[in-house]
């Protein structure tokens, strides 16, 4: 567990600290954030978030709809640390992605416990997340890229189109059906906007960006 992060988020520096002194028995790197703004930002700057322990009523932007704006760009795994136990607000956190509810007052060994059975739980789901092909190696479940066993730092959509295409090697892909996949059907752009992130995606793939091959008048096609 030396290598996995999770990052707590509460508005009480004692909760934090306590959440943190279990987790640190179990060697888990901890990430810490006040509010439900600085752990998205903090999510964002850390890609191999592994999991977050989150609570519920917190300034700025509460627990919900932190996790909501993280399922838009990730499915790590979310733990909601919460003092209500109302029906309508553990349906409104399993509606959002939230994968499990502890109610405070808890124990931390509880805590500690589950967080290890959900992390076992998404590592054997995820099994198959992890996509080589020539030199790049790529994790969905840690949201990273490895060329040559050198770490990429590829912006969300650069992930996600790298993503789409190497699980789609050998197929040649028109721009619509890339927009479609990757931007989703809400997207309203222009479809050229998918050039300028193949030739950003290239770019810090270095050599191995060849393997995005273009296909004249239609799209691409991500072939070693």
């Amino acid at each position: 567990m030396a290598d996995t992060k999770i990052l707590v988020v509460d508005d009480e520096p004692r909760m934090r600290k306590l959440v943190k002194d279990f987790l640190a028995k179990k060697n888990y790197i901890v990430i810490e954030a006040g509010d439900g703004e600085e752990a998205y930002d903090k999510f964002v700057e850390n890609k191999d978030i592994s999991l977050i322990i989150m609570d519920v009523m917190m300034p700025k932007m509460d627990g919900y709809d932190t996790s909501e704006e993280i399922r838009k760009i990730s499915k790590v795994p979310i733990i909601m640390l919460t003092a209500k136990s109302e029906e309508k607000d553990e349906l409104r956190g399993f509606d959002i992605g939230v994968d499990e509810y502890i109610t405070k007052p808890f124990s931390p060994k509880i805590l500690v416990a589950r967080v290890e059975a959900i992390l076992r739980r998404y590592q054997t789901s995820d099994e198959n997340s992890i996509i080589v092909a020539g030199n790049i190696k790529l994790d969905a479940t840690a949201h990273k890229v490895t060329v040559d066993g050198n770490l990429i730092d590829l912006s969300f959509k650069e992930f996600e189109l790298l993503n789409y295409f190497m699980v789609n090697q050998g197929v040649a892909l028109s721009r619509e059906k890339i927009l479609n996949n990757v931007w989703n059907y809400d997207y309203f752009g222009d479809a050229r906007t998918i050039d300028t992130h193949v030739k950003k995606l290239r770019a810090k793939l270095g050599e191995s960006g060849k393997y995005i091959k273009t296909i004249w008048a239609l799209g691409y096609k991500f072939e070693v």
